[in-house]
C-alpha cells in the first residue's frame, strides 16, 4: 500500500511549489488594494504605471515583456488607462505594426500620490531586508527560466 500512497504524494497541495507562490501573490495584491484604491489604480495598472514612470514611452511588446503579461491582458488594461488619461497609445510612425504607449501629464502627476505606496507595503511584508532580497532574487530566477529541455 505504501507504494500507492507515494505515487499520489505528488498531487498533495503541500508538495506543490506553485501553490504558496500563488497564495502569496494573491495575499500581497490584496494588501496593496487599500493603498492603490486611494490613487485610483488596480494592481496591474499600478505596475504598468511603474514602468511608464521610468521609461515614459515604450512599445506594447516591451511593456508586456517587462510585466510578464500577454497582449490579450495588456490591450484592455491599456484601453482603460487611456480612458483615464494616464497614457496614450499610438502606432509607430516608422512601423505601423508597433503600438507605442506614452505616459501623459496626468499619469506623471499620479507619481506624486504613488510615491508612498512602497513604504506602506513594506510594513505589510514581514521579512528582513536580507530575506526580502533573497526572495526577490529567487523569484526572478524562476521568472527568467526559459522552457529549456533538461
Amino acid at each position: 500500500m505504501s507504494g500507492m500512497e507515494n505515487k499520489y504524494d505528488v498531487l498533495k497541495l503541500e508538495n506543490q511549489i506553485c501553490f504558496p507562490l500563488y497564495a502569496c501573490s494573491r495575499e500581497i495584491i490584496k494588501q496593496y488594494k487599500p493603498f492603490l484604491d486611494e490613487i485610483g489604480l488596480t494592481y496591474t495598472q499600478y505596475i504598468t504605471m511603474m514602468v511608464l514612470w521610468e521609461k515614459k514611452t515604450i512599445s506594447v511588446k516591451e511593456l508586456g515583456e517587462s510585466l510578464f503579461l500577454d497582449s490579450g491582458t495588456l490591450t484592455p488594461l491599456l484601453k482603460k488607462m487611456e480612458s483615464k488619461q494616464l497614457l496614450t497609445r499610438e502606432r509607430s510612425k516608422e512601423d505601423e505594426r508597433i503600438l507605442i504607449v506614452t505616459i501623459t501629464e496626468k499619469g506623471e502627476e499620479l507619481k506624486e500620490q504613488a510615491v508612498c505606496v512602497p513604504e506602506k507595503m513594506s510594513q505589510c511584508v514581514k521579512l528582513s531586508r536580507e530575506e526580502a532580497l533573497q526572495l526577490y532574487q529567487l523569484l526572478y530566477k524562476l521568472l527568467r527560466q526559459e522552457d529549456k529541455p533538461e
